[in-house]
């Protein structure tokens, strides 16, 4: 199963939400967490990691004849236990990198297929003509990592014909504090899986900065736990079990945040009724 992580403007914590997903998940399989940040990975610093082996040198491998492990010799490990293929620091090779291990039958869509392996795509921010696009296709969940202020959702609004044809299945993470997930769905038509509460201590303790006997049962953690459990409740193959944009996903109750009303507004020119969100006080254009 193929699990694509991204986000649509910012860094609201795409990299330390897959980490906490594939560290929680919560039935035994074969687990790997995979940078495919085209503007270069983060783990590598964050956790003091070798520079090798990790995307460039499994990118070196493909181009020549590779046996079937191929992907699973060119990982490191997290804490001694989670498996991770860590991407370069710099986005030019990153993004070289990402053209030969994301295409349709390279050996990493290939690994994700493998009975009882799950791996976990981080691919950074979904640019239009992004090296990681052609992963997204191909997962079987997009999960998009997005904050709840009417600016960060403004982009979300505005971009969800792209996320249509992203991937077959997309839903919202949000993080932070701002508008709640009641909100959100109600007006962008998009399901939300969960929220991501503002928990610095479990963030620092998965960006290599462990606080001992912290930050692992803190709410990060926990929503972290919500969507693995609601995810291998629902690991069907690609094309059994299709949820478009609009259609609800069993997720996490929504949280009580108090804050002002969303204002949404339809389009013009946007597919099925789509809309964008606009700031409160302001009218929409004509």
């Amino acid at each position: 199963m193929l699990i694509a992580l991204a986000s649509l403007k910012g860094s609201p914590g795409v990299t330390t939400f897959t980490v906490a997903l594939a560290a929680n998940w919560p039935v035994a399989v074969r687990r790997l967490v995979v940078e495919c940040d085209p503007a270069g990975g983060d783990l590598a610093q964050r956790f003091a990691l070798a520079p090798s082996p990790g995307l460039l040198s499994l990118a070196a491998a493909v181009r020549q004849p590779f046996g079937p492990d191929v992907v699973w010799n060119h990982t490191q490990t997290l804490a001694g236990q989670l498996p991770v293929v860590a991407g370069p620091a710099g986005g030019p090779q990153a993004r070289a990198a990402l053209g030969a291990v994301t295409a349709a039958g390279s050996p990493l869509c290939r690994a994700a297929r493998e009975p009882g392996v799950l791996v976990f795509a981080d691919c950074g921010r979904l640019d239009p003509g992004s090296p990681a696009e052609p992963l997204m296709r191909q997962a079987d969940v997009l999960l998009l990592v997005s904050g709840t202020y009417s600016d960060e959702l403004a982009h979300v609004a505005a971009r969800l014909h792209e996320l249509g044809r992203a991937a077959g299945r997309a839903s919202l993470v949000l993080a932070g504090r701002g508008h709640t997930p009641d909100e959100v769905e109600r007006e962008l038509g998009v399901p939300v899986m969960a929220r991501i509460p503002h928990d610095p201590t479990a963030a620092r303790s998965l960006t290599g900065h462990v606080v001992a006997g912290r930050g692992r049962k803190g709410g990060l953690a926990q929503a972290a736990v919500a969507v693995a459990k609601v995810l291998a409740g629902e690991a069907l193959p690609v094309g059994a079990h299709q949820l478009g944009l609009g259609q609800q996903v069993p997720g996490v109750p929504a949280q009580q945040v108090r804050t002002s009303g969303v204002r949404v507004a339809a389009a013009p020119g946007l597919p099925n009724g789509h809309s964008y969100v606009s700031a409160p006080g302001k009218e929409p254009p004509l």
